[in-house]
């Protein structure tokens, strides 16, 4: 029988506002002009983009963040990660198993560049592991 997490709301919703600040970082001033050029927008349709809104997508992506906090919450209860390398540790395993993998098929059948697949990868795995580290020592 699965036992029942009691859930640290504080905790998760640190590690969501933590999850939005990594995507910010990573997409903005760290890789956000490679990451651009690899999808193909230019300056003008970004533009266009910010036009429409970005209110909408913006609390969709918070929800994604708080989501996988939510569920990234449980397997530290459930693996009873306690401190920040635990976090990282479990961050990885559900990167490599879950994320590098599946994502791996923008490559092989969407013919998208595999920079643009560590570029998006990667950002999965850095969000991981500080959420998993966030969450191990607050959890």
């Amino acid at each position: 029988m699965i036992p029942i997490v009691n859930i640290n709301y504080w905790a998760v919703l640190a590690a969501a506002i933590a999850g939005m600040v990594v995507g910010f970082l990573w997409y903005g001033p760290l890789f956000g002009k490679l990451w651009m050029g690899l999808m193909n927008f230019d300056k003008k349709k970004m533009k266009e983009t910010k036009k429409k809104g970005m209110g909408k997508t913006y609390v969709l992506a918070f929800l994604t963040s708080f989501i996988m906090s939510y569920v990234l919450a449980h397997f530290v209860f459930y693996l009873q990660a306690k401190n920040v390398m635990d976090g990282v540790i479990l961050g990885f395993w559900l990167w490599i198993g879950f994320f590098a993998t599946t994502q791996l098929g923008i490559v092989l059948w969407e013919g998208k560049p595999l920079k643009l697949y560590l570029v998006n990868t990667l950002h999965n795995l850095v969000t991981l592991a500080v959420m998993g580290a966030i969450l191990a020592v607050w959890v």
